[in-house]
């Protein structure tokens, strides 16, 4: 089966800058190693996105379309159609006493958040502070090698793959998530460990909603409930607990 725009499917990539094919981001825990970029806190493996839902680059979407399961591609894309060029005027000069006011001593390579926008330190100079807000990958072209695992087509795995998307909560348990179809109605209950997430309020509510958007917009369903439930214990549990 051939992949189209609104299709569920699950890819592994490796991306890489396409000067000196330094790998930046990858799926695959022994690249990641060999590159550098090992991160414990990572899950590596495929990861799930709906073709066309601008949840990678446009660009590695559109090159997938007509692929099957099992079909690997490498693409290679231009910085217009990447990240964008470089912008000088994201380069700016901030003064130490800003720092200094939120308690930070700066110092180069640091990365800072300012009004929504990450930046990264380029230099101190007496009492000025040189701050890159371009992305990191500003002004690169890229390669991305990208192999397709799977292309979902049931309804409740195409659902679970958004959660995993959108709802990355540590040793939640994506099989212990209960899926409740009826008509055009979808009832979702996580697993338990997420009632305990550390994430803000604001967080948890805004991945809730990417979820239940990519539902509505991609497949025929018109409401989408999170269903948060606790259930008293039997006398017998709590009395194991106590032991």
């Amino acid at each position: 089966m051939a992949i189209n725009n609104g299709d569920f499917v699950r890819l592994n990539f490796t991306g890489k800058i396409k000067e000196n094919d330094e790998i930046f981001d990858t799926t695959f825990e022994d690249v990641a190693k060999e590159a550098g970029l090992f991160d414990e806190n990572k899950e590596y493996k495929p990861i799930p996105i709906i073709v066309g839902g601008n949840h990678l680059l446009p660009a590695i979407e559109e090159a997938i379309v007509g692929l099957g399961a099992g079909d690997s591609k490498t693409i290679e894309i231009d910085s217009e159609n990447a990240f964008g060029p470089r912008n000088k005027q994201l380069i700016q000069l901030i003064p130490m006493k800003e720092f200094k006011r939120q308690g930070m001593t700066p110092v180069p390579g640091m990365k800072i958040t300012s009004e929504g926008s990450t930046g990264k330190i380029l230099t101190v100079n007496g009492g000025r502070v040189k701050v890159d807000f371009n992305h990191e990958l500003a002004g690169k072209d890229l390669i991305f090698d990208v192999d397709v695992t799977e292309i979902i087509d049931n309804d409740e795995d195409k659902i679970k793959s958004m959660i995993e998307l959108h709802y990355a909560a540590p040793n939640m348990d994506i099989n212990k998530t209960v899926i409740d179809i009826d008509g055009d109605v979808v009832n979702i209950t996580l697993d338990d460990v997420a009632k305990f997430d550390q994430k803000s309020y604001m967080d948890v509510t805004f991945a809730r909603f990417r979820i239940a958007k990519d539902i509505w917009e991609n497949m025929d369903f018109e409401k989408v409930n999170f269903v948060d439930s606790f259930e008293k214990k039997q006398e017998e549990d709590e009395e194991e607990a106590e032991e």
